[in-house]
């Protein structure tokens, strides 16, 4: 049984993440300032993770799952505060890869400022570069966008809602922006592998290895619930965010590193059933964007 540290612990990825290794049975501690429920299991150190003093000195972690750190300033407090550690597991994103760059996006792209993503992306460079500079040995996982149970973005949710409701679906264009995703469950499989062979190349993109449309997304969304998309196509010039869940921006990553210890991943439509069972059984959880009633006020004249 390992001793593991999960910085958040309440959220979507950190909750997650904090639960799947809970069912391990491995002593979980989560570090968070307690406003939301713990799950069952953890051991909750309670602080804000910019303001720790000593309270993380006289633990000795088998693995840190940074979760939270979103710049430099997040992982050097951190680091400063830990009492010691054999594995760092970071989890930036996808985001620190340019926009401009060419795709696939190896782990060998420059990364930089992405005009997507702006400071949220630049947050995560330098918060890969500070890591980096004091723990060589780190390692560092680039997902695209994560889905699953216990997802708080109201992403695959504001799809489910759009086919319990049996409405249309008002989708960008012809719906052939491609998206690329990864399973938090999947997620979680592969950092096992980091833990358990240590390979030496440190930094990974993680992810499915197909694409999907967007078209294909919300079929499969609506078919897990039973039921069939009619779609509107909006080729107006709006803004995409105001009536759906993704920016316009498609983006795919070469996970080729990844599938050398992995080679299998939960299937898009596998992973959104289990994703709406726990949508069905928590609607509280998703923090609900005004897409509908966007579509409603604005878009209900497009035929």
């Amino acid at each position: 049984m390992k001793r593991v540290l999960v910085t958040g612990g309440t959220v979507f990825v950190s909750r997650y993440i904090a639960e799947y290794y809970v069912c391990k049975n491995w002593d979980v501690y989560v570090l968070n300032r307690n406003t939301k429920i713990q799950s069952e299991g953890v051991t909750l150190i309670e602080a804000d993770r910019r303001n720790l003093g000593d309270v993380l000195k006289s633990y000795h972690f088998d693995v840190v799952f940074d979760v939270t750190a979103y710049n430099a300033n997040d992982v050097d407090c951190l680091l400063n505060a830990l009492g010691g550690f054999d594995d760092y597991i970071l989890i930036s994103s996808s985001s620190v890869y340019p926009e401009y760059c060419k795709q696939p996006f190896t782990e060998n792209t420059p990364i930089g400022e992405n005009k997507i993503w702006g400071n949220y992306g630049m947050g995560k460079v330098e918060a890969e570069r500070a890591l980096q500079a004091r723990v060589p040995g780190a390692y560092i996982l680039r997902p695209p966008y994560l889905y699953g149970p216990m997802n708080n973005v109201y992403r695959e949710a504001f799809a489910f809602d759009c086919a319990l409701g049996e409405r249309k679906f008002y989708i960008p264009k012809d719906g052939d922006l491609r998206l690329q995703f990864f399973h938090v469950k999947d997620l979680c499989r592969f950092m096992d592998v980091l833990i358990e062979k240590h390979p030496e190349q440190k930094i990974f993109n993680v992810g499915n290895e197909k694409t999907v449309t967007v078209k294909e997304w919300i079929e499969t969304c609506y078919k897990v619930v039973g039921k069939r998309p009619e779609f509107v196509k909006v080729y107006q010039d709006i803004e995409q965010r105001n009536y759906f869940s993704f920016y316009d921006y498609d983006y795919c990553l070469d996970i080729s590193k990844q599938k050398k210890f992995m080679s299998t991943t939960e299937s898009i439509e596998v992973g959104l059933r289990e994703a709406l069972e726990w949508y069905l059984e928590h609607p509280d959880r998703v923090n609900k964007k005004p897409y509908i009633a966007y579509i409603d006020n604005n878009l209900a004249c497009i035929k």
